[in-house]
């Protein structure tokens, strides 16, 4: 009467005890594997100050991109650190990005109200843009929050000294700038912009070998700054010595070959010494760099003028003078004719002998004559308006062949521009980026 117990299935239990083990290790040890593979892969995140040091030792090297990339960086991962803001406007304003260089020095001021150094350079960046008041507003306000700020004191000799070049200083302009440059020495003698600013004053006031003295001082601080090499070249130029010149500016275009200022330097010291060849080419890169800079096409412009290469001449100089789109398709707006405007009077004087050359004296009769109204007190651009009024007059008469001779952009000669007569060529030895 009693059921019949079944035998142990041994080969039952240790399936399942099998597949009890499997169940257990892939929720313990298969599923997080599984879950986290899809997963992005954490990265390792550096710390700001890495990307500080980086930064400084790209500005020590010249690399002026790159120490703003790596500064942005370190904002990046820490964007409550108002020094790195003021380092940052610093490079900024060297590498010519003037407006982010306010606003930097901007963001600065948010996080600390009371930094006399981010209203510097926040001065500093304004006068850069040519906003004399409000600079002169920031820089005060810093010597009010730190009297001792020798960078202000160096900022505000250098924006005194624009003001009196630009003629809208005050009437002790001269005292003022001197003095400011003298106390930011006296306060940091090893500061490159102290050095700087006060070749800035002795350049501002024509005394040129006191100049290259200061810049020099300043080459030996930083010798990768391109803005100083540039400073050496105008004075070397001012003073004669075109071979120094060329050699300084050569390092400034290595230093930054993205800015033309260098190279539209170099040309122009080609030029007065006659070797419009040589200055052509410079021009010529000058544009390549900045194709859009109506000023870059007029000294262009120029150059073909005095190689006689009129229609180039022609369709560089109208770019600026009346602007326009080139063959690549980018637009050039034209320059304003001011009697403050720095060459821009004889891109229009040259623009209009080179449609008397081309017998176009119907475009060019307006150009002379606004010359004669817009800059009175010019006595080249009125010598050069009478004379193309002259030429035209005489081609009316059928007295004058256009395109045969053309009169120097100077009274009182009558040589033929681009033959260089009587100027000495330049003997170079340059040296390469130290």
């Amino acid at each position: 009467m009693n059921k019949r117990r079944k035998p142990f299935n041994y080969f039952r239990i240790i399936t399942l005890l099998l597949a009890i083990g499997f169940v257990m290790y892939f929720g313990v040890v298969l599923s997080p594997v599984v879950q986290t593979s899809f997963l992005p892969t954490p990265t390792i995140t550096r710390s700001p100050e890495s990307y500080i040091t980086e930064a400084e030792q790209f500005f020590a090297q010249g690399k002026l991109t790159q120490a703003i990339q790596s500064y942005s960086e370190a904002l990046r991962a820490n964007p409550n650190d108002a020094a790195t803001y003021i380092a940052l406007a610093r490079i900024q304003v060297w590498a010519g990005k003037y407006a982010d260089a306010q606003t930097s020095a901007e963001n600065a001021l948010l996080l600390n109200p009371n930094d006399s150094i981010a209203y510097a350079v926040r001065g500093w960046a304004l006068e850069a843009q040519r906003d004399f008041l409000r600079a002169e507003t920031s820089i005060k306000k810093a010597l009010e929050l730190d009297p001792n700020n020798a960078l202000a004191h160096a900022y505000y000799a250098e924006l005194i000294s624009d003001e009196y070049l630009s003629g809208t200083g005050p009437f002790d302009a001269l005292t003022k700038m001197s003095e400011e440059s003298k106390v930011a020495l006296s306060l940091a003698p090893g500061l490159f912009e102290a050095h700087r600013a006060r070749g800035y004053v002795f350049e501002a006031t024509g005394n040129y070998e006191d100049a290259i003295r200061e810049y020099e001082a300043a080459v030996a601080i930083n010798k990768n700054i391109e803005d100083v090499y540039v400073s050496l070249g105008r004075n070397y130029r001012a003073l004669g010595v075109y071979d120094k010149a060329v050699n300084a500016l050569t390092i400034a275009n290595q230093l930054n070959p993205s800015d033309p200022t260098p190279l539209l330097y170099i040309s122009r010291v080609y030029a007065t010494v006659g070797e419009f060849a040589k200055a052509e080419q410079y021009a010529q890169q000058a544009v390549k760099t900045n194709p859009s800079d109506a000023s870059l096409r007029g000294n262009l412009g120029v150059m073909y003028y005095k190689n006689l290469k009129w229609p180039e001449a022609e369709t560089e100089l109208k770019l600026t003078v009346v602007g326009g789109v080139d063959s690549d398709g980018v637009e050039v707006k034209p320059v304003e004719l001011t009697a403050s405007a720095f060459r821009v009077p004889e891109f229009y004087f040259t623009y209009g002998l080179v449609l008397v050359r081309l017998n176009k004296c119907g475009e060019a009769l307006p150009i002379f004559k606004r010359l004669l109204l817009t800059v009175p007190n010019d006595e080249i651009s009125v010598y050069n308006a009478n004379e193309g009024i002259r030429m035209c007059a005489e081609a009316a008469q059928g007295t004058l062949t256009p395109g045969t001779g053309t009169p120097e952009s100077t009274p009182g000669t009558n040589v033929p521009a681009g033959t260089g007569t009587g100027t000495p060529s330049i003997n170079l030895t340059l040296t390469p980026t130290p």
